[in-house]
């Protein structure tokens, strides 16, 4: 059958600042969901958080940029908020930009990942979810997952994977798209998202060569900026990705391997500085040192029928136990910089922060040299 899995996120206010989510916030978006549920208008949902952000995963049949499920997303936003705003919560409402809905979630604040494929004989998906940066943190794991043989073996023993990968690639600055193959065009993939502040992997589909797998996603990224639809600060992006594994796709272990590597990501702290994203569960993901370090969370699911079948706390596992020890030992070193690159982003891209309000606090002040 043709199901449609959707990833929708937003900040709707934060628990002790930005550290995490309030309970009731969660309990009123599953009464939303529960309701569409009952009413037959998706087939299933889970509703968790990370960090701030009140996660929303939903599968139906109504496929991408459904304006039904789109409102009902942004129904659950808003009935979270008014419980955030009575709650005195920080933050309440930040990401929902727009004062209503106009039919998509599009430019309006909330993060969205979705993908419409035929389920397979059998389908497992992970869904990762990130606090505290930006969409280009997936560009690493997600190419690393699709097209480096050293982290997926399945692109050397496995036959079914030799036609390689698409890449569609969006340029998030100047607002245009390009699709590149690997293995025949890596260095051109590399070349634009080692960039990872303008050029961010959207979706990845199996090369158009492959007999055995349909060219339908096989992972989608969240690429909505705050910053770019704001024009100003306004809170970090918290992108989601999911990918789907196994049978001529990585094996789940693939999928998760980059993540054992806490590779430096922008955002943490008011958006402004890089740090290392650390592989947590789900219990555990409530950043709060610095309002960080940066945090991923994997849940596995089986689609059965539509039915999301789990979760799997796939990052909790005590394999990545090293990963947070790095993480953490990463975060002690580059903290003693401070105020320095490159703990601090480059001046470009701190053009959205607060600190543009320091400099026209002091022009008046600079002279000719």
């Amino acid at each position: 059958m043709k199901v449609t899995l959707s990833v929708i996120k937003a900040d709707v206010g934060g628990l002790a600042g930005h550290s995490r989510v309030h309970p009731d916030l969660k309990n009123e978006a599953r009464l939303v969901l529960e309701n569409a549920r009952d009413e037959g208008k998706i087939i299933d949902f889970y509703v968790t958080a990370v960090g701030d952000d009140l996660q929303l995963i939903i599968t139906h049949n109504k496929g991408e940029g459904s304006p039904e499920i789109h409102k009902m997303a942004w129904d659950a936003f808003i009935k979270a908020t008014e419980v955030a705003k009575k709650l005195k919560l920080y933050g309440a409402g930040q990401d929902l930009l727009k004062d209503s809905f106009s039919g998509n979630l599009k430019g309006m604040g909330p993060g969205v990942a979705e993908m419409e494929f035929e389920e397979r004989k059998s389908e497992p998906v992970a869904i990762f979810m990130m606090d505290k940066t930006e969409p280009g943190a997936f560009n690493l794991p997600i190419y690393k997952i699709f097209a480096d043989p050293f982290n997926t073996a399945g692109l050397v023993i496995d036959p079914n994977m030799h036609h390689g990968f698409d890449f569609e690639i969006w340029d998030v600055i100047g607002k245009k798209a390009v699709t590149l193959h690997s293995p025949d065009e890596i260095y051109d993939i590399l070349a634009l998202i080692g960039s990872k502040g303008r050029y961010v992997i959207k979706r990845v589909y199996p090369g158009k060569e492959n007999k055995h797998l349909p060219h339908e996603p096989v992972a989608v990224v969240s690429t909505d900026k705050l910053q770019e639809i704001a024009g100003k600060y306004v809170g970090k992006d918290d992108p989601v990705a999911i990918v789907r594994a196994q049978a001529g796709l990585p094996a789940m272990g693939e999928v998760l391997e980059p993540f054992a590597y806490p590779h430096l990501v922008s955002g943490w702290m008011r958006g402004s500085h890089n740090g290392p994203i650390m592989p947590v569960s789900e219990k555990d993901a409530t950043p709060s040192r610095f309002d960080g370090p940066p945090r991923v969370i994997g849940l596995g699911f089986q689609l059965s029928e539509g039915r999301l079948v789990g979760p799997a706390d796939l990052l909790g596992d005590v394999a990545f136990d090293n990963a947070r020890r790095l993480a953490l030992e990463i975060t002690d070193y580059i903290r003693r910089m401070g105020p320095f690159e490159p703990h601090r982003l480059p001046d470009e891209e701190m053009e959205y922060t607060t600190l543009n309000e320091v400099r026209n606090k002091l022009s008046n002040r600079f002279r000719d040299l």
